[in-house]
């Protein structure tokens, strides 16, 4: 899957207007599966929320992520993927102490180049699907950034920019400048 790049990193870190810019620029966005799970336990029963249930919210948003990368599957432009399988993997090994994700992230995959946006404290802002504070989301960084060389992929980290050079850096990676 070399056309499918996931944009990943810390909460706050910019992730969200990078994709937003990204489409604007007319390529493929998925969003976040986190953000559309929250969206959906708030307006239900709300078992699967992270701050509920850690764990039941990782796995919802595997089955989701799945579900959004075998959407696009056809797509033969380059698709960014706002979070995606792996991210949700990290965390459902968090949640429940796995040592080994499900073996669904060694089949489900995205180009080995997931590029990060590190840690960023001048831009990050709490919001209702976004509770936890910077240092849970540096802690969260922090486990990705171990996460996914483990399981073949190579972390690049974005520069703290403005959109438009985070854009010019991301498709000049991907060969697209």
């Amino acid at each position: 899957m070399n056309r499918f790049f996931v944009i990943s990193g810390c909460s706050g870190g910019g992730k969200s207007t990078l994709l937003d810019a990204l489409a604007a620029r007319g390529f493929a966005v998925v969003e976040e599966p986190g953000r559309r799970i929250v969206a959906e336990e708030t307006a239900g029963d709300g078992k699967a929320l992270p701050w509920v249930d850690m764990a039941a919210f990782a796995r919802r948003a595997i089955a989701m992520a799945a579900a959004d990368q075998a959407a696009v599957a056809e797509s033969m432009r380059p698709v960014f993927f706002d979070r995606g399988l792996v991210d949700a993997a990290a965390a459902l090994c968090h949640a429940t102490g796995a040592a080994a994700p499900p073996d669904i992230v060694r089949q489900v995959r995205y180009n080995t180049t997931v590029f990060m946006t590190p840690p960023w404290p001048e831009i990050y802002r709490r919001d209702g699907e976004r509770r936890h504070g910077l240092e849970d989301g540096i802690a969260e960084y922090e486990r990705l950034m171990a996460f996914y060389p483990k399981l073949g992929y190579r972390p690049v980290e974005l520069p703290k920019a403005d959109v438009e050079t985070r854009v010019r850096f991301v498709l000049q990676q991907i060969g697209f400048y």
